[in-house]
């Protein structure tokens, strides 16, 4: 039975299915030109059990969190002038919850902000972009066709990531989840980048920047990537590979990763991440999951995903993971609802530890 901790955020979540579609907030004029609202809100409630207590708490879903954005393009000739700001809501992230305390409800911050993007994509000569935004990394590791990636995809950090590993003592260790399961998956910076236009179903980008929304932080980011797209035959595919350079101090840290995916018309598909840090631990994620049209309210998407890294903390370390996640889409309110329960397992030579658990339930709904 659920608890009275639970049920109130349980009846949120479940009535966020009665909402209604949205229309676009949308206004075009007579010269190619839009002003566009957007955003979401993506809810959950977020279990964890460490082998000695269980916790329960309302979350943002950091994985992809809320937010709210305004967006205007404007047609010059064949290229598309855009200004892009959006900005997170500043809710409880669900990867700062744990034992040693949460986050307040609300804890917005200057970092809190995603972009303020001016770009200029041209016809032929591909799109260059100014401002705080993604880096030509940010996604590579997140090619998933699965559609589960809403909860469930390969950065585990974001989701529980400040709950520790109790040892067999049942001690908290210091070591948690935001240590021993990470994508290396890039971010937003102030940065400068340049995406090229599709050649035989690639792109190439690169970007350049720092971190202008942090005080006293002089790191510098240097990134570049390729991403691939295509259809053959029954089957889609959706690939990336990228490189990036972290400099602090005059010394470098350098993560390579990427991901690919494929789905078949039939409703199955399979999805394969990596990604390494040099001389600071890797990791390989392998993710099978089936799309079913089964309810007229929408698609469902199921997923089982396995993974398993090493080198973590200290050398020889193992972190290993191992997840099931069930996402229904709502497609007259704009909303998909997710399930997802996963095992984490940590071991090194330092110590015996528990392993852990949680359970992520949400729903997120877009206008």
């Amino acid at each position: 039975m659920l608890s009275k901790d639970v049920l109130p955020s349980v009846a949120a979540l479940l009535a966020l299915s009665a909402l209604p579609a949205t229309a676009e907030l949308k206004y075009s004029n007579t010269t190619g030109g839009t002003v566009k609202l957007y955003g979401q809100f993506n809810p959950a409630y977020l279990s964890f059990d460490d082998g000695v207590a269980s916790y329960g708490d309302l979350v943002d879903n950091e994985v992809s969190n809320s937010r709210a954005g305004l967006r205007v393009t404007q047609e010059v000739g064949s290229s598309v002038l855009a200004f892009d700001f959006l900005v997170a809501l500043g809710f409880g992230q669900s990867s700062n919850f744990g034992q040693a305390g949460d986050p307040d409800f609300l804890d917005w911050r200057r970092t809190s902000i995603r972009k303020v993007d001016f770009s200029l994509k041209t016809k032929t000569a591909g799109k260059f972009s100014f401002g705080q935004g993604s880096m030509a990394t940010d996604g590579v590791a997140q090619s998933d066709l699965s559609g589960t990636k809403v909860a469930m995809y390969n950065g585990l950090d974001t989701v529980a990531g400040k709950y520790q590993f109790r040892t067999a003592a049942g001690a908290l260790s210091g070591i948690d989840i935001d240590d021993t399961f990470t994508g290396f998956d890039s971010s937003r910076r102030g940065r400068v980048r340049y995406d090229s236009p599709s050649l035989n179903n690639f792109t190439f980008s690169v970007a350049y920047g720092k971190d202008i929304l942090s005080t006293n932080n002089d790191d510098i980011y240097a990134d570049a990537a390729v991403r691939y797209k295509n259809e053959i035959g029954d089957v889609k595919i959706a690939g990336s590979l990228g490189f990036a350079r972290r400099t602090r101090g005059g010394a470098d840290r350098d993560d390579t990763f990427g991901s690919i995916s494929a789905l078949h018309s039939s409703g199955f598909n399979a999805t394969l991440a990596a990604g390494s840090r040099k001389d600071d631990g890797s990791y390989g994620l392998v993710k099978i999951g089936y799309i079913g049209d089964w309810l007229s309210v929408g698609k469902t998407a199921l997923a089982v995903d396995y993974y398993d890294g090493g080198d973590f903390v200290i050398d020889g370390s193992s972190s290993k993971s191992i997840g099931f996640g069930v996402v229904q889409k709502f497609d007259a309110a704009n909303m998909e609802t997710y399930l997802v329960v996963r095992s984490y397992e940590y071991t090194d030579t330092t110590a015996s530890y528990q392993d852990a658990s949680s359970v992520l339930f949400g729903s997120r709904w877009k206008f």
